[in-house]
């Protein structure tokens, strides 16, 4: 049980109103995580900056949600898991099999994507202590160097929501139902 609130936009602080009707305006409902982000409005602000920050990287859309999927998966969480699933195969349009190994922590069908994906967790699990191998097999799959630095600002992005997430026990909003996720068995065993 969850000891935050999910603000609505009348409820809401003043300062985080405005940023919440954002939201409504793009995604046509205010997500939970969001709805309870606003608790603090700089947090809220800061979600949504880095977002459309992210937005403006070297990555595509689909190798945005990549990392952020990646990012989410790594650090178990099963909130934003499903919000990124359903924004990968609904708002993207990536190819479902891409967004399904993701989920299930499998090899992408893709060999840049999937280097992506592998280097993306390896910022996550070793806390951006990544190894020259990782580095140097991510920048041989095409990557550049502006691209090793978009990749952790989704890890940042991601490490806000999924920490936020983990400590709020955000329920998940029914829009993102039909994605809903559990870790893979090896994430209960590695993830923890």
């Amino acid at each position: 049980m969850s000891q935050f609130n999910i603000h609505s936009i009348a409820q809401a602080p003043v300062a985080a109103r405005s940023l919440l009707e954002g939201a409504q305006q793009k995604f046509g409902f205010i997500p939970n995580l969001l709805g309870s982000f606003a608790e603090s409005p700089a947090t809220l602000q800061a979600y949504l900056e880095l977002g459309a920050l992210m937005g403006k990287t070297a990555l595509t859309p689909v190798e945005q949600q990549v990392v952020l999927l990646a990012a989410s998966a790594e650090n178990h969480c099963t909130y934003c898991v499903a919000a990124h699933s359903v924004i990968a195969k609904q708002m993207v349009k990536a190819d479902a099999a891409i967004v399904d190994a993701l989920r299930e922590l499998q090899p992408l069908p893709d060999r840049k994507l999937e280097a992506l994906a592998v280097f993306t967790r390896a910022v996550v699990k070793q806390r951006g202590h990544v190894d020259g191998k990782a580095l140097d097999d991510f920048i041989g799959a095409g990557y550049n160097r502006a691209q090793v630095l978009d990749v952790v600002l989704g890890v940042t992005m991601k490490t806000l929501s999924n920490y936020a997430n983990h400590i709020m026990h955000t329920p998940l909003d029914v829009q993102f139902q039909a994605q809903a996720w559990d870790a893979p068995s090896q994430c209960n065993k590695q993830c923890a």
